[in-house]
C-alpha cells in the first residue's frame, strides 16, 4: 500500500554501485549513488523507499590540461581536449559538466551542513525507562542570525546534536531552539563563533511554479561529501506530512531525495532556497516522487518563533466538512449556487463550536469563496484545498466565515487555534506520563504507544476511540492500564493489559493527572477501578501503598509516577462525557475534509 516515508538518515550499509561500462571507446565522468538503508527504528510504514534512480553529482571543475597535469592544448581549453593513456580514452567535454561548474563555485553550497544526531526514544510500554540510543545523519542550512534550519524528525528525541560544515573536519555542538512537529521543521543554534566565521546565510525565494528547475543539496547516504540532484517541480498542493500527520502546502519534485537529504535545501535557478527536502512517496506503482516543504510553510514557522519566542503551531477551524458536488444536496440545504462545503461535525474544544453548527454551509473564508469541492482559488489559474487558507493564519488569529444556515446568508467570526487531539500524535517533553498503583501501570493512550503495541492487543474498541473520538474539553485523555506488574496485592488481575479505566470510586477520570489526584486524596478502605465493559478492580488502599516499595525494587523502577504528576493538580471543572457514545464516522486527523484522505503516513 502506498505510504509516505519520512527520510530518517542513518549509517550506510554496503551496496554494489553502478559504473559506466569500460567497453565504450570513451567514458565521461559521472557520479551515481550507493544505496543505503536507515536503521533508525520508526514504524515500518515510515521506512525509506527502495527505489533509487541515477543521480548526477556536483563534479569539481576541471582545470588545466586534464588528469595528470600538463597542458591540454588550445590555450588550456577543455571544450574538446582528449587524452589517451594505455588504451583508455577520457573525453572531457565541457557540455557534460556545464550545469555544475557555476554551481560548484556558488557560495550557497557552503551554507549547507551535515547533522549528526544521537537519539534516545522513550519506551512507551515501560514508560519509566528509555530505549537503546541510536545515531543518524541528516542535513541543515544556515538562515541567518547564527541559526540553522533542518527537519524535526532529524533531531527527534535528541540527546546530542553536532553539525559539520562543508570541507571542514571539525564538528560543532548544536542545540534545538524550536521544534515544529506538524510542519516537520526545527531550528538549531551553534554557540561557537568559529563555526559561523566566513559564512553567508541562504535567502528564501518565492513559491516555485510548475516545471521550474529545482536542485536538492544535502548529505544523503552513499558518501560523506555534499550531494546535488536536479529535477523539476511536478505538483504544488496541500500534502500530508508524514512526521506530524498534518496537511500543509507541499511541493512535489522528481529530483532524487534519499535518506540523509532530510533538512537540506532545494534551490531554484537563481540560487534562492525554495524549500526543505523532507519526505518521499513509496509505492510499487510510482517513481521519483519527492516532497519539499515550501518557503510559505518555512516562513510561517520562522515568523511564529519570532512573534512568540516559541513555536505555537498551525491553527485549524476544527470542523469536519463534506463536499457539495451533488445538486440535490445543495438544493436541500438551500444553497443557490455550486459553492460551499457542509459542516458535518464541530469539535467541542474548537472556538468555532460557539458560532458554527452541524448543517451549516461555509461559502467563504476571509472573503475568499470556497468551492463545492472544498477548494479555493490559488494563484492565477489553479485551485487548492480549503485547508491552505487556515494554515496561513497564526494561533489566536480571527477569521471571518460566510455561511448559509437554513437558507439564510450570514457572516460569523471565530478565533483559530491548533487542534487538541484526544489521542496525541506526539508526546510533549518526549517522556510519557505514568502512574503505578499496586502494580497496575496507568498511562495515557497516545499514537506512539499504539505504534509500539500490536493492534491485536489493543482491541477494536480502544482503537476505534483513538481514531474517531473527539475531546470534549481541553486536557482530556484516554487513560489505560498498559500492563500489571505481578504481586501478591494484585492477584487475579495479572493478565490485564491495554484496557481503559473509566472511574475511580465512582468518579469519572478526566486524565492521568486527575487519576493521580484521586488516588492521593482517597480515604476509603478500597480503591475501586471501573474499566470498560464494567470490569472491576478492587484493591485494599493500605495494602496497595505498602506494596509499592517492593514492586519498585523488584522491577528496578525509579519512581511510581512520572515527574509531571508530582505537580499540584488543578481541577478544570469540566464534566466528563461518555466517550463511547460519541463515535463519529470519520477518523480524527488534521484533515478538515474527511473524504479521500490518507490517514497514516
Amino acid at each position: 500500500m502506498a505510504a509516505l516515508a519520512a527520510l530518517f538518515a542513518s549509517p550506510s550499509l554496503p551496496f554494489p554501485s553502478t559504473s559506466a561500462s569500460s567497453s565504450s571507446p570513451s567514458c565521461s565522468c559521472r557520479f551515481r549513488p550507493a544505496v543505503a538503508c536507515a536503521p533508525r527504528h520508526p514504524p515500518a510504514s515510515r521506512r525509506v523507499t527502495r527505489r533509487f534512480d541515477e543521480v548526477e553529482g556536483a563534479s569539481k571543475k576541471r582545470r588545466g590540461g586534464g588528469i595528470g597535469g600538463g597542458g591540454g592544448g588550445g590555450g588550456g581549453s577543455l571544450a574538446s581536449s582528449t587524452r589517451k593513456d594505455k588504451g583508455l580514452s577520457i573525453d572531457f567535454k565541457e557540455s557534460q559538466v556545464a550545469d555544475f561548474e557555476d554551481l560548484e563555485e556558488d557560495k550557497f553550497l557552503n551554507a549547507v551542513v551535515k547533522v549528526y544526531c544521537t537519539h534516545i526514544r522513550p519506551d512507551y510500554g515501560l514508560p519509566w525507562q528509555k530505549q537503546r540510543q541510536h545515531s543518524s545523519t541528516g542535513s541543515a542550512f544556515m538562515i541567518g542570525d547564527n541559526k540553522l534550519l533542518t527537519n524535526a524528525h532529524c533531531v527527534e528525541h535528541d540527546t546530542q546534536i553536532k553539525v559539520k560544515r562543508r570541507g571542514d573536519d571539525k564538528k560543532y555542538v548544536a542545540k534545538v531552539l524550536a521544534r515544529g512537529t506538524e510542519c516537520d521543521l526545527a531550528m538549531l543554534s551553534v554557540e561557537n563563533e568559529e563555526f559561523w566565521r566566513g559564512t553567508e546565510p541562504l535567502q528564501l525565494g518565492r513559491l516555485p511554479c510548475l516545471q521550474d528547475s529545482v536542485t536538492v543539496v544535502g548529505y544523503p547516504l552513499g558518501g560523506d561529501t555534499i550531494s546535488v540532484t536536479k529535477g523539476v517541480v511536478s505538483r504544488i498542493e496541500v500534502t500530508p506530512y508524514a512526521h506530524g500527520t498534518s496537511d500543509l502546502l507541499g511541493v512535489q519534485i522528481d529530483a532524487a531525495i534519499n535518506a540523509g537529504n532530510s533538512g537540506g535545501p532545494a534551490f531554484n535557478e537563481q540560487g534562492e532556497c525554495i524549500g526543505v527536502a523532507f519526505q518521499v512517496f513509496r509505492s510499487d506503482e510510482a517513481e521519483n516522487i519527492g516532497y519539499v516543504i515550501p518557503t510559505t510553510v518555512v516562513s510561517h514557522f520562522l515568523n511564529d518563533y519570532r512573534k512568540n519566542g516559541k513555536y505555537t503551531g498551525f491553527p485549524c477551524l476544527g470542523v469536519l466538512l463534506q463536499k457539495l458536488e451533488n445538486p440535490a444536496l445543495r438544493e436541500s440545504l438551500k444553497v443557490p449556487s455550486s459553492e460551499g462545503v457542509l459542516v458535518r461535525r464541530v469539535e467541542p474544544t474548537a472556538p468555532a463550536s460557539s458560532v458554527l453548527r452541524k448543517g451549516d454551509v461555509i461559502t467563504s473564508f476571509d472573503g475568499v469563496s470556497v468551492g463545492c469541492e472544498g477548494t479555493v482559488p490559488f494563484r492565477s489559474t489553479e485551485r487548492i484545498a480549503f485547508r491552505y487558507l487556515t494554515s496561513q493564519k497564526y494561533a489566536g488569529d480571527v477569521a471571518q466565515l460566510g455561511i448559509i444556515r437554513e437558507g439564510n446568508v450570514m457572516k460569523v467570526q471565530t478565533i483559530l487555534h491548533p487542534r487538541k487531539h484526544l489521542v496525541p500524535f506526539n508526546v510533549d517533553g518526549g517522556q510519557p506520563s505514568y502512574l503505578i498503583v499496586a502494580g497496575l501501570v496507568f498511562t495515557p493512550l497516545t499514537e506512539p504507544f499504539i505504534e509500539e503495541e500490536c493492534e491485536d492487543t489493543l482491541g477494536l474498541k480502544l482503537l476505534a476511540k483513538a481514531r474517531y473520538s473527539l475531546s470534549t474539553f481541553e486536557g482530556e485523555q484516554i487513560v489505560i492500564v498498559s500492563q500489571v506488574l505481578a504481586n501478591d496485592v494484585n492477584i487475579g488481575y495479572e493478565h490485564m493489559g491495554n484496557q481503559q479505566v473509566i472511574k475511580l470510586n465512582g468518579t469519572m477520570i478526566k486524565n492521568i493527572h486527575h487519576l493521580a489526584h484521586l488516588v492521593d486524596t482517597c480515604q476509603d478502605k478500597f480503591l475501586t477501578f471501573e474499566f470498560e465493559d464494567d470490569f472491576l478492580v478492587v484493591l485494599d488502599r493500605e495494602e496497595a501503598a505498602a506494596a509499592s516499595s517492593d514492586i519498585q525494587k523488584e522491577h528496578a523502577i525509579p519512581s511510581v509516577r512520572s515527574l509531571d504528576l508530582s505537580e499540584p493538580y488543578v481541577d478544570t471543572n469540566h464534566e466528563v462525557q461518555n466517550q463511547g457514545e460519541d463515535f463519529g464516522d470519520s477518523p480524527v486527523t488534521n484533515f478538515e475534509l474527511g473524504v479521500d484522505c490518507l490517514l497514516w503516513a
